[in-house]
Order: structure tokens, then sequence, then C-alpha cells
């Protein structure tokens, strides 16, 4: 039984929790002891700044738990999540939640191992953030999304996702003009298109060419062949 379906297997036995789009399940300082695990849709973890901006600093799929500090015991919250897509969760008391994985050591470092795996790609898009040109910057956060969310058909990859170009922009730390202009030259060059309000990756190796990134913390593929 693979770590998913352990997961699933402890938490349906309860009662999902329903969230329309763009919802905020948590609110930044929010009191909270429970762990929420994500059913169906997806999250963006984000933080404003004293400018009021927002910075993305990741987007959670089914499967993935949050807060993001849910193995430290009263450690607070200090991220907004906020529904993109409608969304179902399972939330469920921390103590209890760590109780049970506690004593099962092999679903345990699957979740240490997703953790670090996603701790390695915001330190990537850290170091593109304060180096990069725009146009890398995007390039490479398009990139890092068709490989988390990507769904593979033929030679194209379906970012399975609907990410707004604010949400890239807010992905990327620069403005929402900007980030249409750089997909624009993208989009030009034929690397991306669109399929409804889905992103369309047209040749995911010139992407990655196109975006310089340096996979020092790769993640596994999860779009499916």
């Amino acid at each position: 039984m693979t770590a998913l379906q352990t997961l699933d297997n402890f938490f349906m036995q309860y009662k999902p929790l329903c969230f329309r789009k763009r919802d905020i399940v948590l609110h930044a300082d929010d009191g909270i002891s429970d762990i929420f695990y994500i059913k169906n849709g997806y999250v963006r973890v984000y933080r404003i700044s004293e400018l009021g901006e927002e910075l993305t600093l990741s987007i959670l799929k089914p499967g993935d738990l949050f807060p993001m500090l849910w193995e430290v015991k009263d450690a607070p919250n200090p991220y907004y999540m906020e529904a993109i897509t409608d969304l179902e969760v399972w939330r469920f008391p921390r103590d209890q939640f760590l109780s049970f994985v506690k004593d099962r050591p092999d679903l345990f470092y699957d979740l240490t191992s997703n953790l670090m795996v996603r701790f390695g790609g915001m330190l990537n898009r850290m170091e593109y953030l304060i180096t990069s040109r725009a146009y890398n910057k995007v390039a490479a956060t398009l990139f890092t999304c068709a490989k988390r969310f990507g769904v593979k058909q033929k030679d194209e990859v379906i970012v399975d996702v609907p990410l707004t170009h604010k949400d890239i922009a807010t992905l990327v730390g620069i403005t929402r003009e900007t980030t249409c202009l750089e997909m624009k030259k993208l989009e030009r060059k034929g690397l991306i298109s669109h399929l409804g309000r889905l992103l369309v990756i047209k040749d995911m190796k010139r992407l990655e060419a196109e975006s310089q990134l340096n996979n020092e913390f790769e993640e596994p593929l999860y779009y499916s062949l």
C-alpha cells in the first residue's frame, strides 16, 4: 500500500470539508492545532509583505498536507492558504495524526521526503527570484509547474491546475503586466499555449533550456505517461 493510500484510508472515515475557489482556508497567524490533507483541488500558500504585495511560496495538490510546519508542535502558521480551485480537505487533530504516523515509519519517511523535496524546490525558486531575469524566472516557474502538476498528452504537457497570470506573477515575484509580456515571448517561440484555462507546455526540453534551470533539487515527475 502506498503512502497516499494509507493516508486516504486514515482520513476517509471522516467527512471532508469543502471550500469554493478563492476561499481562504487559513489566515496567517490563525491559531490552529489541526492538520489538513488535500483530497481534491489545489491550495496556494502565500505571504503578504509590509507593502501589501503577495508572494506565493508553494502550490499544494491532492495528497499534500498543510500547514507546512505540521510536524512542529505549537509552531505558528505565518502563511495564508487559499483554494485556487474548488477544494475538498480532511481535517484532523495534529496529536492524533502524529501518533498514527509515528507507528508507521515507512509513511513518516515518505511524508518527510515529500517535505524536503518541496523545501528544495523553494530554495531553487529563491535563487531565481534573486539572480535571474524576468524571462528566465517565468520560464523556470512554468517548467516547475509542469513537472509538479503536468499531465502528458503525446508530445505536450498540460498543467492540470488553472493558474491565472496573477498566480504566476506571485510565484515569480514580478508584476502581472511583466508576467504577461514574458509569457507572450514564450508563446511566440512556440513553447507554450493554452487549452481553455489550462497552460500547455509544447516542448519541455526547450522550456527547461530557456529557463536555464539547474535542478539541484529535482522533484520526481508526477505527470502520467
